[in-house]
């Protein structure tokens, strides 16, 4: 372009002005040729829509989600009734009911969503109501604020209609009982002692949300508050780049701003995959960092559908529903490639 405005502006006469508007219009030519290309190469490289994408092997939420869209949901209300699935299943102790409770005993959930335009809503330390997501929704569509914590979260869930009940199951009792007799606090890789369900979701129009719920560190001292909810580290969606939400150690999260840096680097050209890579070595090559004690991956897609996945450790992975088919995919890893 700048070699051709030159050529169209430079004061020529004669034959100059003739070989001017001669490479001018070559040029017009090429540059149509190119734009033809880039379309093409657009529209062949586009993935196929609607797609979901969850943290972990959770096909029962991507299924749920993927019905939502099939039947010309929004991706809000996908990513929403998604993980509402998760919620409910009191078998997951990571998530809603059944979660591993605290050092005290009580199980303390948090959660986060976000829309299309950038709207979100956060609830933390949200205690005896199950769908922590939807309560964070209510947050977002009928309040002024982003976040509600604990009583106050509790008491505005309860004023929304939802209903009291104790998350702490027998099983999950039982497993707190059992961990007194030691009081050992420290992660474990991959164990379902500090996961999230983090969803993303593109609708058949292109718009993406996302949404993130927890019951955060099994026996972390009561009170404590991870990344899931943090709007720019468990979960952050831009409209017209793509979005991404972690699952792992929220404390190492918080501490890059992790979902938001992997958007932002979508944004200056990376791929998916290659911006949770970066996110990643971003938290392994800190100073002092002890990343081989503890897990974190991260789950992307930009806003043609492409995806990315990514983790410390192996053993992370993410399911995908896509094209009518809801897979698991095991995710690439820092540590053993």
């Amino acid at each position: 372009m700048k070699r051709r405005n030159f050529i169209k502006n430079a004061t020529l006469t004669g034959t100059g002005l003739a070989l001017g508007s001669t490479l001018a219009s070559c040029m017009d030519i090429v540059t149509n040729k190119e734009s033809a290309t880039l379309a093409i190469d657009e529209n062949t490289s586009k993935a196929a829509l609607p797609l979901v994408i969850a943290t972990w092997n959770v096909k029962n939420s991507t299924a749920k989600a993927w019905e939502v869209l099939q039947n010309g949901g929004s991706a809000l209300d996908a990513v929403e009734q998604g993980c509402m699935v998760e919620e409910a299943d009191e078998t997951g102790q990571s998530v809603g009911k059944g979660g591993l409770p605290d050092r005290d005993g009580h199980v303390t959930l948090d959660a986060c969503i976000m829309d299309k335009h950038g709207n979100c809503g956060s609830v933390v330390f949200l205690e005896n109501v199950v769908h922590a997501v939807s309560v964070a929704r209510k947050v977002m569509e009928d309040t002024p604020h982003v976040m509600l914590a604990g009583k106050g979260a509790e008491e505005f869930a309860y004023e929304k209609g939802f209903p009291k009940e104790n998350l702490l199951t027998e099983a999950s009792k039982k497993a707190w009982e059992e961990w007194k007799k030691t009081s050992e606090y420290k992660p474990i890789i991959n164990i379902e002692n500090h996961d999230t369900i983090g969803m993303l979701a593109i609708d058949k129009n292109g718009d993406i949300s996302g949404a993130c719920t927890t019951s955060g560190l099994a026996y972390k001292m009561h009170g404590r508050v991870g990344d899931s909810p943090i709007i720019g580290s468990g979960l952050f969606v831009d409209n017209e780049i793509g979005a991404c939400v972690a699952t792992g150690l929220g404390e190492e999260v918080v501490k890059t701003v992790g979902s938001f840096l992997v958007v932002e680097l979508m944004r200056q050209g990376k791929s998916p995959q290659e911006a949770c890579e970066e996110a990643i070595k971003r938290i392994v090559s800190k100073p002092n960092s002890n990343y081989r004690d503890f897990q974190v991956g991260y789950i992307a897609v930009n806003k043609k559908g492409e995806t990315g996945y990514y983790a410390i450790h192996k053993g992370f992975s993410m399911t995908k529903y896509q094209d009518g088919i809801n897979e698991n995919l095991e995710a690439t890893n820092y540590l053993n490639g």
